[in-house]
């Protein structure tokens, strides 16, 4: 009797290991979640591309859109993001220098050309001699901005200088231009009392103009500042960070960028 009694408890014991078993492959694994900051713009329309199709992939992707170029790597830094997605290398570079946070590159992604955009005149030829001019007042995007007016014939920079030019740099300026730095997020309002301005691609899109169209000048599109993904230094192997570059670098995503933001945004595979 007491064996008979042994043996149905066993089974009963395999029984009820075996449902339980069967009832964890039944249950729904959680997606994986990825908080991105970006830029409001162009960057935000790709990020909401990429999440798109990381949902496909079972990777839930929390678009956090920024108006400034400040907080993104604050709130990476302070493990509020996971990734971000709007500058250059140069910026984060300097950034870093400036900050001593423990940031890094994670992948390359599209390059912005920068144009000079105006609202007097239709060349930049036609800037005449103590014009105010406008350019962004951050150290990497100065420098960008300056290489971008001597690549328009305006004004030569000493040289060697590279992107670490600043206005101090110019070693020519035959119309002498008035060169005003300001705010990034603030040029494109400025505008109308300049003669005329640098002013990143992003600003410009989202203020719904056309940076081929609208510009008097603008980067050539081999140009170097590629924007990037940033990471907290020694997460660059994370798996799912990994895959979140792999969607990021899709064709899919090359397409979407081609046929919507056309000759305004280039990618960089």
């Amino acid at each position: 009797m007491k064996k008979h009694i042994f043996i149905i408890a066993i089974i009963l014991l395999l029984v009820v290991a075996v449902t339980g078993c069967g009832s964890k492959k039944t249950t729904p694994e959680a997606p994986a979640k990825l908080k991105v900051g970006v830029t409001a713009g162009p960057h935000e329309q790709i990020m909401n591309k990429v999440k798109e199709l990381a949902k496909k992939e079972g990777l839930d992707i929390e678009v956090v859109v920024f108006n400034e170029y400040v907080q993104p790597n604050i709130q990476l830094a302070e493990k509020v993001l996971d990734l971000n997605s709007f500058q250059h290398g140069p910026y984060l570079e300097n950034f870093i220098k400036e900050r001593g946070l423990k940031l890094v590159k994670l992948a390359d992604t599209v390059t912005f050309p920068m144009g000079i955009y105006s609202q007097k005149i239709k060349n930049v030829n036609e800037l005449k001699a103590g014009d105010k001019v406008g350019l962004p007042n951050d150290p990497t995007n100065e420098a960008r901005a300056l290489q971008l007016f001597e690549k328009a014939n305006l004004i030569k920079l000493k040289e060697g200088v590279g992107n670490k030019a600043t206005v101090r740099d110019i070693v020519e300026n035959p119309k002498n231009l008035v060169f005003v730095e300001l705010e990034a997020p603030i040029i494109l309002r400025t505008l109308p009392d300049l003669a005329a301005a640098a002013i990143n691609t992003n600003f410009i899109i989202q203020a719904g103009k056309s940076p081929v169209q609208d510009s008097i000048f603008i980067e050539p599109k081999d140009s170097p500042w590629v924007n990037i993904i940033a990471v907290r230094q020694g997460e660059e192997n994370n798996p799912l960070y990994q895959k979140f570059v792999k969607i990021y670098r899709s064709e899919e995503v090359k397409q979407f960028i081609n046929e919507k933001l056309k000759d305004s945004v280039v990618p960089s595979w």
